[in-house]
């Protein structure tokens, strides 16, 4: 019994792998037949491709043969035109020449017999050879060589379709090289050591710092991206998969980031230090198409203020700001200064890079080394000289500003432009709002990007400069200043 009872239990087992098999056999009946109907449409629509490639290659082909068509018409009518004048020609004198012979005065036929017989010879000559020949055969010299194509149709057949190779494995990623700084966020990863299967590219995904579903924001074969634009203050989750022709990896582990909020933006390591060849990675917004080539450094941008729920208007947010106290208890302050890597050559920068000039008497553009995509930012630009009464320009733009022009003369800036009696807002070579009030040496500049309402307001002295100059703005945006060397900033 007990052995029995054994072999029972050993036969039980496979029992119920058999029911495991049948139910995965079933299934694939199912999946056989779905996948039988997707192919099928597969091979239609390609088929159907063919075709309508075909019908308009034949609507070509017609077209150039009545082309020929219409060309031999006119060639045979105007052949028929041009003959059937001569033959009316031709009849009127030989009409006209039996008349004079028909004539009984011998010496009135012979004053006009030898223009007669010359204008009649001449008239001959001109039924010379090939004037009788047809201009234009009747035959279409085109021979359609459809050969190759049927060839290519007798050879039309399935290739296979999966390859033999394995998906990637996951990446890993390197917390060595990652961190953040200001809004900014460096991820680094790598194949595992061991891993053998070819990697075509990588596909990095971040969540929106809410929670909230992942999205791509870079694919490419790099293994370090610097995402830029990010909210402050936010936690970002990040993740990583590998793909290659067979197919896509599983995603890596999720690395949870914190961008700055403190007053000194130190950077943040997670949880290493970070090799200084950072600096150099190529960084993509996920929050728009721009590319930024640049690191974030010092300068300063008060945003988010908080000290009641009702917004506040740009004058006593400026008089808000106006107390050290107030600051910390309202605003995060992120630090950057203007950026020489992106900035046109004739700039010329100096303390530190917070102050710049021109060496050309034309309109040149530099923008800050941080964007921004959300939250409430104001900063202030100081006036330290300004001679002959130039019209320097203030705002934001995308990184790929024109910047051998004026800002706002292409559709990547929105600014401001000024002189010593008045300003104008300018987007996309459009000027609008002129408002008195211009600036002078000493005067202050003030920039409020509020990307939660989606506008940007400027003013000078603490004085807002006319109303909202733009509305529905969304992206990443760089601080902006376009001048020339009368003036520096």
């Amino acid at each position: 019994q007990s052995q029995l009872s054994q072999a029972l239990n050993g036969l039980s087992d496979r029992a119920k792998e058999a029911k495991e098999f049948l139910v995965q056999l079933r299934n694939m009946v199912q999946q056989i037949q779905e996948n039988s109907v997707e192919f099928e449409a597969c091979l239609v629509a390609q088929c159907d491709a063919l075709i309508d490639a075909l019908n308009r290659r034949k609507a070509q082909l017609l077209a150039r043969v009545n082309k020929e068509h219409e060309h031999k018409l006119k060639v045979v009518r105007d052949q028929i035109s041009h003959c059937t004048v001569k033959l009316r020609q031709t009849t009127g004198l030989m009409e006209y020449c039996l008349e004079v012979i028909k004539e009984n005065d011998p010496s009135g036929f012979l004053q006009i017999s030898d223009a007669l017989i010359r204008r009649v010879h001449l008239t001959e000559d001109q039924w010379g050879k090939g004037t009788l020949t047809p201009r234009m055969t009747t035959d279409f010299d085109l021979n359609l060589d459809n050969a190759p194509l049927l060839q290519s149709i007798h050879q039309l057949d399935f290739v296979q379709m999966k390859v033999s190779s394995p998906v990637p494995a996951p990446p890993i990623l390197q917390l060595e090289e990652c961190c953040t700084h200001n809004n900014s966020a460096t991820l680094s990863w790598k194949q595992p050591p061991l891993s053998t299967v070819q990697v075509e590219g990588y596909i990095l995904e971040l969540d929106d710092g809410n929670g909230g579903q992942f999205r791509e924001v870079y694919v490419g074969k790099e293994t370090m991206c610097t995402v830029d634009g990010l909210h402050f203050n936010s936690t970002y989750s990040a993740r990583v998969k590998a793909f290659n022709k067979t197919g896509v990896s599983p995603y890596s582990k999720t690395l949870v980031l914190q961008t700055s909020e403190d007053t000194q933006s130190e950077e943040q390591t997670l949880p290493f230090p970070v090799p200084l060849e950072r600096s150099q990675l190529r960084r993509m917004s996920p929050f728009s198409s721009t590319l930024n080539l640049q690191p974030s450094f010092q300068g300063r941008s008060y945003f988010e203020l908080r000290s009641s729920a009702h917004q506040l208007s740009l004058h006593s947010s400026l008089q808000s700001l106006n107390s050290a106290v107030d600051i910390k208890k309202m605003v995060a302050v992120a630090w950057f200064s203007f950026d020489p890597s992106s900035a046109h050559a004739d700039i010329i920068f100096s303390n530190d890079n917070l102050t710049v000039t021109c060496n050309s008497y034309d309109d040149r553009v530099v923008l800050g080394k941080t964007g921004f995509s959300k939250g409430l930012h104001y900063w202030e630009l100081s006036i330290d000289r300004y001679d002959n009464h130039p019209d320097p320009a203030f705002g934001v733009a995308r990184i790929d500003v024109l910047k051998d022009a004026m800002l706002g003369k292409d559709d990547k800036a929105w600014a401001m432009y000024v002189d010593n009696n008045r300003s104008w807002f300018m987007h996309n070579n459009s000027h609008t709002n002129r408002t008195e009030g211009g600036i002078t040496k000493g005067a202050t500049v003030g920039v409020l990007l509020d990307l939660t309402r989606r506008t940007l307001t400027f003013s000078i002295n603490e004085d807002q400069q006319g109303p909202v100059a733009f509305e529905n703005l969304e992206g990443l945006f760089f601080p902006a200043v376009s001048l020339n060397r009368n003036v520096q900033v």
